[in-house]
């Protein structure tokens, strides 16, 4: 049996990024995780974390000390990781944890299998700031930590389009995103007004065009004094997935218990549902991802920053908004799908695009704050 501060087969291996000379072994078992988190990288740090655990009692309070980074968003990984442990210790560092005072709130998450049933609930944490655009309209944006993720679709998912490919790496940095899609009210507070078809405060908006989504960014930022924009194209992605490579953050399939799509059409082996033919209230199914985002399949498609470009050859691979082709400027993404949507429509890398100057009801948007954590 290995002693949790001895090296084991796989630590005496050449590191990664650390300073060390060139061509030199980095130092094996629990020292080198000690060595690797203090390196510059955050990316390195983040791995020694994950690395940490195979060391015991000792290796977790090496977690917990990630608490205290000074990078926050070494501190919201480090949060993570330590929010599926069991340990005592660790559950009691995670509810003591809130930079910045954040709001913490109780999620569900639930994984479904390719029937659409559900095989899995998890009960996890996710961190939110609240925004106040006034007279009690409030604006929640959930903490979404930095990493790295496959954006697009493997050859094997079904219902993919050429242009979900190629999957590609992408590596992002840690930013906020609305828990929900925007609504009529959160809308209406910042512009004034508001002309969706499917009347209700809490509603998303919709018939909102991407220029009209841009200026309540720019709006909202000078009210705030936050930098506000639509998400990236990638960061959209990655914060629907919330580290799951499914076709759905709920698992193979979807079900019109958990979303809002056109339920008349399947997807994986789950049976026909419920075709609603108008949005619903923001969240009303009760489901969040990992990161305690809701809706992020179905309802409305979301407005974001990139142009359309009909495949990924050449894209960004930092998270940044894809822009640049001269004959695609008026075209926009959008991500997500509408209750309008067949089912493969709505999946974590599917694709739509539309003119920028177009308001469409099964068009909305949320937004991303990538400031927040600095202020």
């Amino acid at each position: 049996m290995n002693h949790p501060q001895q090296p084991r087969e796989y630590d005496a291996v050449l590191g990664g990024n650390s300073p060390s000379l060139e061509g030199a072994a980095v130092l094996g078992g629990i020292e080198g995780v000690k060595l690797r988190l203090q390196n510059p990288d955050l990316n390195v740090r983040i791995a020694a974390l994950e690395q940490a655990l195979n060391y015991g009692e000792q290796g977790l309070d090496l977690v917990i000390a990630g608490l205290k980074d000074e990078s926050v968003e070494v501190q919201i990984q480090t949060y993570h990781i330590l929010n599926s442990r069991i340990e005592p210790k660790a559950k009691q560092a995670t509810f003591n944890f809130n930079p910045q005072g954040l709001k913490l709130e109780q999620i569900e998450v639930v994984t479904v299998n390719k029937f659409g049933e559900i095989i899995q609930r998890q009960q996890r944490v996710a961190r939110y700031f609240i925004e106040d655009l006034g007279n009690g309209v409030k604006l929640e944006m959930a903490a979404i930590p930095g990493g790295t993720f496959m954006m697009g679709s493997p050859e094997s998912e079904e219902g993919r389009y050429s242009d979900d490919s190629p999957q590609h790496r992408v590596t992002i940095p840690g930013f906020f995103i609305g828990k929900y899609q925007l609504t009529q009210k959160q809308y209406q507070a910042i512009m004034g007004r508001h002309s969706s078809r499917f009347k209700g405060d809490n509603r998303p908006v919709e018939e909102v065009s991407w220029n009209d989504a841009v200026k309540f960014c720019e709006l909202l930022s000078q009210r705030t004094g936050k930098k506000y924009t639509l998400p990236s194209e990638a960061q959209w992605e990655y914060a629907c997935r919330a580290g799951t490579t499914t076709p759905f953050h709920f698992g193979e399939t979807i079900t019109t218990d958990l979303a809002n799509y056109n339920g008349n059409y399947t997807y994986g082996q789950e049976p026909k549902g419920v075709y609603r033919e108008e949005t619903t209230e923001v969240g009303s199914f009760g489901v969040a991802n990992n990161f305690g985002l809701y809706d992020m399949h179905g309802n409305v498609w979301e407005w974001c920053q990139d142009n359309w470009h009909s495949n990924y050859e050449g894209a960004p691979i930092d998270g940044s908004a894809w822009l640049g082709i001269e004959k695609n400027t008026n075209i926009r993404l959008l991500r997500g799908g509408s209750w309008y949507s067949h089912p493969e429509n709505c999946r974590s890398a599917a694709r739509d695009y539309d003119i920028l100057d177009y308001d469409l009801y099964t068009i909305g948007f949320r937004v991303v704050c990538s400031g927040a954590a600095r202020t």
